[in-house]
């Protein structure tokens, strides 16, 4: 068999955007919301000399500027299933958010220590932030959200991220062999460590967020803190840098406004709900070989969610469902997560304009 390998196009992960119209005690905004797949950059065309290469930072930096035209109130950088990529990407991206200043620390195995900073003095956006993270949210993207954090620039809302903060370098084996006829192959040794601005390191720690947002994802189960031969947290010296915001005066607020929000939703309540069966299915680690017993349970599961659906659609006035009729389109909103993201931005704005 013949494998060819493909290019990965750089439209199927480039930045995108889209607007939230969130109505909120009586006000309305307009809440822009950019979504970043990973860390790119059209390393080919760049060495071409081709000066409208794509990347991370070039895209997100014109899709600000439309939202600008378009008059939103805030912006969301949403960073959820991130893994990471080009660490050039995310020094630059950062500096669209804040004067120049350093990111990301990054420490050799031999200890020497070196700063990757943002050289750029000007500032592309200076309004109101968040980024939304999750457990998945890795490397590039914990520096991003690091930094923005670490430079109160926004509020870094959803799940404690992955924890890679380690750099990997292939060596190639067979370069040291005598005969051409060795073929060793490669091996992935850790040769450096990244530190965030105020010498933390994300590694096996990741970033934790100002807010955190319901998850069944358990943290010693997923990350690089699950991992067995993990290397472990520590900090390094500080860099020497200035806030670019005052985001803490805000967020014990927020965090209220939030609580008492997902207290009082029952969208959250089914999702609470969710999340409890998740977990007791987890802990659950007997499966019937029966093949009646497990099409019983699998009808139970079913006339369960079923009742659920009708339960959630009930309250929100939406036509119930017939018996037997297939759950198509919920009567849940899409993206909980982004929506109570863009509420608590929304939270944000009110407090900053009054």
């Amino acid at each position: 068999i013949t494998l060819v390998r493909d290019k990965v196009k750089l439209e199927e992960q480039a930045a995108q955007k889209e607007v939230l119209d969130i109505k909120q005690d009586d006000l309305n905004f307009k809440i822009g919301v950019i979504e970043i797949p990973t860390f790119y950059s059209d390393f080919e065309a760049q060495q071409r000399g081709d000066k409208n290469f794509r990347s991370t930072t070039r895209d997100v930096r014109k899709i600000i500027g439309e939202l600008k035209e378009e008059g939103v109130d805030g912006i969301i950088v949403d960073l959820r299933n991130n893994g990471g990529g080009a660490l050039n990407e995310a020094i630059d991206l950062t500096g669209l958010f804040i004067k120049d200043g350093p990111v990301v620390q990054v420490r050799n195995s031999d200890g020497s220590i070196q700063v990757g900073s943002d050289d750029d003095p000007g500032v592309v956006y200076d309004g109101p932030l968040a980024v939304l993270v999750n457990r998945f949210s890795a490397s590039a993207s914990e520096i991003f959200s690091g930094a923005i954090q670490d430079y109160e620039r926004g509020v870094i809302i959803g799940e404690q991220t992955y924890g890679k903060g380690t750099v990997q370098n292939l060596i190639d084996l067979n370069r040291i062999m005598q005969s051409a006829d060795d073929k060793l192959g490669q091996v992935k040794v850790t040769i450096a460590k990244y530190y965030r601005v105020n010498g933390g390191s994300t590694q096996s720690l990741g970033v934790i967020p100002d807010i955190k947002l319901p998850t069944s994802v358990e943290s010693d189960e997923f990350g690089e803190s699950s991992q067995e031969s993990a290397l472990p947290w520590d900090e390094i010296n500080p860099t020497d840098f200035k806030a670019a915001g005052n985001i803490k005066e805000f967020l014990s607020m927020l965090r209220q406004k939030h609580e008492e929000r997902i207290e009082a939703s029952s969208e959250f309540d089914y999702l609470r709900d969710d999340l409890q069966d998740i977990k007791k299915q987890k802990e659950n680690n007997l499966v019937s070989l029966n093949e009646e017993a497990r099409r019983k349970e699998m009808e139970k599961e079913e006339e369960e969610k079923f009742r659920r659906e009708n339960e959630r659609r009930k309250v929100k006035g939406i036509k119930l469902l017939d018996k037997g009729e297939e759950i198509k389109d919920s009567s849940a909103p899409e993206d909980l997560y982004l929506d109570e993201t863009a509420r608590i931005l929304a939270d944000l704005v009110a407090m900053s304009v009054g």
